[in-house]
C-alpha cells in the first residue's frame, strides 16, 4: 500500500493483497497519522523507521488498528508500538527488498516532523 505514492504508475509491491480500490483510502489513513501524530522521525537503519507519536490513547488505538490491517495485506511489514518513558514510539521494519516502501512512508511525514 504505502508504495502507491512512490511509483508514478501507482504500483504496489506484489506482496500486497489490498484491493486496488482500497489503496487510496489506506494511504489517506497513513497520511492522517503521519500528518497529525508524528513528533519526530528517526531512521535507525535503512530497513527500520522509528516514529515518535503524540502519546495519547486515541493515537495509540488508531495506529494499532492501522498496523493490524496493514500487516494483513502487506505481510512484509514488521510493526512495533510501545510506550517508553511517556513516549509513544512506532517502529516499522521491512526486508531489504522493500526499502522503497519505507522510503515512501518516511517521505510522507510533513517537513515539521523532526528528522534524525
Amino acid at each position: 500500500m504505502a508504495d502507491i505514492a512512490h511509483f508514478p504508475s501507482g504500483a504496489v509491491p506484489a506482496a500486497c493483497t489490498l484491493p486496488t480500490a482500497e489503496q487510496p483510502l489506506r494511504l489517506a489513513e497513513f497520511d492522517e497519522v503521519l500528518g497529525t501524530a508524528v513528533r519526530s522521525v528517526y531512521r535507525a537503519e535503512p530497513a527500520r523507521l522509528r516514529l515518535e507519536l503524540t502519546p495519547t490513547p486515541q493515537v495509540a488505538a488508531r495506529v494499532a488498528d492501522l498496523m493490524v490491517r496493514e500487516a494483513g495485506c502487506c505481510s512484509f511489514f514488521a510493526f512495533h508500538l510501545g510506550l517508553v518513558d511517556g513516549r509513544l514510539c512506532w517502529e516499522i521494519t521491512v526486508p531489504a527488498g522493500q526499502l522503497r516502501v519505507l522510503d515512501a512512508l518516511a517521505a510522507r511525514v510533513p517537513a515539521d516532523g523532526h528528522r534524525a
